[in-house]
């Protein structure tokens, strides 16, 4: 059973997340290019099946059953919102890279994974295709993001996802991170190898320097 504690905080942060619709294949290092065309409500053509997206609010209750469920011990603290990853870091007391973005993925076969990255480095697209053997992968928009996860932009994180995707996390995340909490305006503080033991991660160098 997860040990859950709420810690009331003053401080703000923010999620980092990728462009929408934003697609990496193996033209380049890092090359990134239009997903495609936009359908009327925003998401690219061809958007996922896959995901339900559920009720928006019960993001953060989601989060919590699931931890429980693993037994993964988490922290939950209340934040408002910050203009960048380094103030929402000052503010919770700790360093950028102790924040960790959780990316969501779209494969090329339709399915979704969650890539797990300090908040002082990014994802190395080259690294993550080699890693798949893949020659594309793309960012989704936040409609899609949504549909596949649960999650609003900005709230992601495996724990609580709709749909249990795959997770992928950097090998340079290590001790006590945080994360989204399912929910805006909150954070959660957990065990980076707790979490990936319970996630089933998949843990190898997927980033580069910012």
């Amino acid at each position: 059973m997860a040990a859950v504690r709420a810690r009331h905080s003053s401080s703000t942060g923010t999620d980092a997340v990728a462009q929408n619709g934003e697609t990496h294949d193996g033209a380049g290092p890092g090359h990134a290019r239009g997903a495609g065309p936009a359908r009327g409500d925003g998401a690219p053509s061809g958007a996922p099946d896959g995901g339900d997206a559920g009720s928006v609010g019960d993001g953060h209750a989601r989060f919590l059953a699931d931890a429980r469920a693993r037994g993964v011990a988490v922290e939950v603290a209340e934040r408002g919102r910050a203009r960048s990853l380094e103030e929402a870091a000052a503010n919770l007391g700790i360093e950028p890279r102790e924040i960790v973005k959780s990316l969501v993925v779209k494969h090329p076969d339709g399915s979704f994974l969650f890539a797990l990255i300090p908040g002082d480095r990014q994802i190395s697209w080259p690294k993550l295709r080699k890693l798949l053997e893949v020659n594309r992968l793309s960012m989704p928009p936040a409609d899609v993001a949504l549909a596949a996860t649960g999650y609003e932009r900005g709230t992601i994180t495996p724990l609580g996802s709709t749909t249990p995707w795959p997770v992928w996390a950097d090998e340079s995340i290590a001790g006590r991170i945080s994360l989204g909490a399912g929910a805006h305006g909150l954070s959660a503080f957990v065990d980076a190898g707790s979490l990936f033991a319970a996630l089933g991660a998949s843990v190898a160098d997927i980033s580069d320097p910012a």
